[in-house]
Parts: C-alpha cells; sequence; structure tokens
C-alpha cells in the first residue's frame, strides 16, 4: 500500500471540498447563485461544476451561473442571476435598483441592468441590459447585490420612466419612504445636460425640497390662461398646525376656491385619484377643489377640466366645452 499516494488523494479531496465550500459560502452572500467565471476563479473546475448539476445538487441559472440548489431563486436570487449575467461591471439601475435598495409599492417587468458603453451587451429573458453614458463606478452601493445609489437609481429610473406620471412618482416614493433625499436627487440631476424630462425633474425636485411654496402665483395664472379659464381673483398661501402648506385659489365672483395641497409623506400612487373622487362629490356641493402638487405636474388636464366644470357651473362665461 502507498501511504504517500493516499495521503495526496487525501489532501487533493480536502482541497477540493475547501473549494466548493467557499463557492457555496459566495453563493450565499448572492441569493443562492454563482456565476461561472466565479467558480472558475475559486479554482472549482469545469468537471466539478458539471457533476454538480449533474448529480441534482446545483442547477444552470441564464448562460452565466449556477444555484446552489435546485427550488426557486429567492428576489434576491434573481436580482443577483441578473447581474451577473449582464457582466463583471453590470448594476441594478433605475427602479430595479430602487426595488434593491428597499422600495415597497413598485413592480418591475424586467430587470434594469446598466453597463458601460465599451462593456459587451448580452441578452436574457427578463432582463433589460443597456450600455449608458450615464454609468458611473462611483455611483454603485458598497455592499449587497450590484447597483446604483438611491438617488442615482431615481434620477435615471425618471429619465427611463415610460410616462411623465411614472418619473415623478419614482422621485417621490423614493424620498418619502426615507431611500433618499431631495437635496441628492438635486445633486444627481446637475448631471442632466439634454433630456426631454430635465425640467420634469427638476421641478419635481423642488417640490419635494419646498413643497407647495415651489409654485409661484405666475405659474398656476398661466395654467389658466392656457387653457382659456379667468385667473383667480386671489391666492393666498397658508400653514396648517400640522406643518402642511397650502395654497388657496379662489375666483371670488362664482365662488369657487381650489386648495393646492404640497407632497405629504403619505402613499403617492392614492393621492391623485383621491382628489379626483373627492372632486367628483364635491361639484355637486360645495365648490372647494382639491388639487394635489403631485396632480398638477402629472395630471394638470384632468383636474383643470374638474375646475373648469365648477366654474361652469356657478355660471362663469365664456367656457365652452372645448375650453
Amino acid at each position: 500500500m502507498d501511504i504517500s499516494a493516499d495521503g495526496a488523494r487525501a489532501a487533493s479531496a480536502d482541497l477540493r471540498r475547501h473549494r466548493i465550500s467557499k463557492a457555496i459560502a459566495l453563493a450565499y452572500e448572492q441569493g443562492g447563485v454563482i456565476s461561472r467565471p466565479q467558480l472558475l476563479d475559486l479554482r472549482v473546475t469545469r468537471g466539478q461544476i458539471r457533476a454538480n448539476i449533474v448529480a441534482g445538487r446545483w442547477r444552470p441559472v441564464r448562460s452565466q451561473a449556477v444555484a446552489i440548489h435546485t427550488g426557486e431563486l429567492t428576489v434576491q436570487g434573481e436580482q443577483w442571476a441578473g447581474v451577473l449575467e449582464a457582466g463583471p461591471r453590470a448594476a441594478l439601475d433605475g427602479a430595479s435598483g430602487l426595488i434593491a435598495s428597499g422600495l415597497r409599492g413598485v413592480d418591475e417587468e424586467a430587470l434594469r441592468i446598466s453597463i458601460p458603453r465599451n462593456a459587451r451587451r448580452r441578452r436574457g429573458k427578463g432582463l433589460n441590459i443597456h450600455q449608458t453614458r450615464r454609468y458611473r463606478t462611483t455611483d454603485l452601493s458598497a455592499s449587497g447585490v450590484p447597483r446604483t445609489k438611491p438617488h442615482v437609481a431615481a434620477v435615471h429610473g425618471a429619465l427611463w420612466a415610460r410616462s411623465d406620471k411614472q418619473a415623478v412618482l419614482l422621485m417621490t416614493m423614493a424620498v418619502q419612504q426615507g431611500l433618499t433625499t431631495a437635496e441628492r436627487l438635486g445633486e444627481a440631476a446637475l448631471r442632466i445636460r439634454r433630456d426631454k424630462r430635465r425640467l420634469l425633474i427638476q421641478m419635481t425636485i423642488l417640490d419635494l425640497l419646498d413643497g407647495v411654496r415651489s409654485i409661484s402665483e405666475h405659474e398656476f395664472a398661466r395654467e389658466c390662461r392656457d387653457r382659456g379659464i379667468p385667473e383667480p381673483s386671489r391666492q393666498v398661501r397658508r400653514r396648517t398646525r400640522d406643518g402642511r402648506y397650502f395654497l388657496d385659489v379662489y375666483w371670488e365672483e362664482w365662488g369657487v376656491v381650489v386648495e393646492i395641497d404640497g407632497i405629504q409623506h403619505g402613499w403617492v400612487q392614492n393621492v391623485i385619484s383621491d382628489a379626483l373622487r373627492h372632486n367628483d362629490v364635491t361639484l355637486s356641493d360645495a365648490l372647494v377643489l382639491r388639487l394635489p402638487l403631485l396632480g398638477l405636474r402629472v395630471a394638470a388636464d384632468d383636474f383643470f377640466e374638474q375646475i373648469t366644470e365648477a366654474l361652469r357651473s356657478r355660471g362663469c362665461p365664456h367656457l365652452d366645452r372645448s375650453a
């Protein structure tokens, strides 16, 4: 019996087990998944990877990773698998980055992943991988799944959102849920040089910073003129005991008041629809309408249609149905 040969085989087996253990430990930090390049870096061979898959201990995940179990991936596991698929410099960004940082109340059909302009772009089901000039390594969070920091992700998400409404909601929710601040959003927004939503993003940040005080009397009057509505006879700012700010807009001749409410710390998805429903009821009673500041940014036409209807019902002339 060759004792030295047996010892060498035992040492080799111990080394393989040690490498596998290190790989499993890393995978646990990544939602139960690990990339094939990471496994090779840990000196786990392709043969060992294949053997663990054939034995039913591991399973492939997309083209670049494996799960160290055969069950369903967690949300964190799906996020890691997407980033690992996209490449070594990939990071969740936009709404996906915010969700990974803890944002609630938002769903994404596909993971938005950013990579540098010079990186190879892969494709995958459920992945929205984009090369972007906005990619900066200094914008990445220091721990967890690779993702952009919340203030950067919120601004990027606003730029890439499907609608202006979604853009405003994303930034507002990030601030309301404590993931970032309006000041930090402002820092990220300063980088925007050219984009169709640049002004909308800047105005939303001003709203978040200063609430209803960011609206000027001239701005509201201009909105009225653009729609053929008489300018209000009086506009008054007031502050309630609980610190909330309102802008009360009066058409005294016709007894109509619009109360503009600043962005508050509630769930923003409901504030616009709640105000519209409130106004529908109010139109048949006392004519004090509510207009949340968020509604002025993303649903102005709907609210001004209600204002027009209120003024018309009180006898305001020159307001035909096309106004």
